[in-house]
This record gives C-alpha cells, sequence and structure tokens, in this order.
C-alpha cells in the first residue's frame, strides 16, 4: 500500500498545486506537519497527509477537471480510493469531505470567503459553491465534523514555500501502520 502511495507522489507530487506557491507534495507533507503539531491522532494526520489524493489518481481513475485546479470530485475519489486499500472510514470521512467543510464555511461565516486563496475561490465554483441550510445542517450531523472542519483549517493554511516539514517516508509509515 505504501507503494503505491508512494508511486502516486512520485508521478505527481511535484507538479504545482493548482494556483499555489507550492507543490502538491510540499501542501500534503504541510497539511500532515500541522496536524501532528496540533497533537491530532494517528488517523487525522494521515488523512491531512492524504487528502488531495484524488488529484494524484491516474486519469482513469479520475473524472473531469476544474479547468486547471485540479480533478473534480477529487476529495470523494480519494476517499473511495483509500478505502479500497483498507483506511478506515474516519481517514475517508475526513477527506471525502474536506471541501464540504470549505462550502460550509463559505454559508456559515461569509468572511470566511474573504480568506479564500484565488484557486480555493475559482473551485469553489466547480464544488457547488456554498452550501444551502438543509445541507449545512446536515453536515453538522457528520461523526467527524469538528475533525473535519480542522482538517480544512490546515488545509488553507498548508500552503507555505520552502517551509521545513517531516519527508515522505515519515507520513508514508504512519498510513502503513492503519492498514
Amino acid at each position: 500500500m505504501s507503494d503505491t502511495l508512494e508511486q502516486l507522489f512520485a508521478q505527481s507530487g511535484h507538479d504545482a498545486y493548482f494556483g499555489e506557491p507550492v507543490t502538491q507534495l510540499e501542501h500534503a507533507l504541510q497539511c500532515a506537519h500541522l496536524a501532528e503539531q496540533a497533537g491530532a491522532d494517528t488517523e487525522t494526520v494521515v488523512a491531512a497527509f492524504l487528502h488531495d489524493i484524488g488529484h494524484l489518481l491516474p486519469p482513469e481513475l479520475s473524472g473531469d477537471y476544474m479547468d486547471g485546479y485540479g480533478t473534480v470530485d477529487h476529495e470523494k475519489l480519494g476517499a473511495d480510493f483509500l478505502r479500497e486499500q483498507g483506511f478506515s472510514e474516519k481517514v475517508a470521512q475526513l477527506i471525502e469531505h474536506h471541501v464540504n467543510a470549505k462550502r460550509y464555511l463559505v454559508f456559515k461565516h461569509p468572511d470566511y470567503f474573504a480568506r479564500l486563496s484565488e484557486a480555493s475561490v475559482k473551485t469553489l465554483a466547480f464544488q457547488g459553491g456554498p452550501m444551502k441550510p438543509g445541507e449545512a445542517l446536515a453536515f453538522e450531523t457528520n461523526p467527524y465534523f469538528r475533525g473535519i472542519l480542522q482538517l480544512r483549517a490546515w488545509d488553507e493554511q498548508a500552503k507555505i514555500p520552502d517551509l521545513p516539514t517531516p519527508n515522505m517516508a515519515h507520513y508514508l509509515k504512519m498510513a502503513e501502520g492503519l492498514v
């Protein structure tokens, strides 16, 4: 399993992270590092590391693209891929709903929209825009709601060029311990 993940990062991890000043791998490492620094459990750290794995899947496993901003439904594709690899439902749920967290936060806290990067604003339109009130109420009942929002916060912060982090092997070893 870690060979598969390592291969995905080797193939696409050095690609630019859609409109941001970091690569896919740097973004993943920074997000996981933020989770680890916050004292998150291993499943949450691994979810932070792999939250955008859907962007790295080969074309035959992925769907449409968002005009240069990655794969449409990357969160669902990534979560389903990781479920098939044997990851827990917690890891899958955190990944599957990190985009919904953005949609929720834009709905619930209009000032959140102003803090989004240009790339996040552009992808929001592809991702369904702000949630509607009924969607938000349903989202709030997800048993991983708080963790999903926390992952979203790390996702937004993990865009700093040349930030020192542990290497990929560190997080791959953590992931290997979960399956």
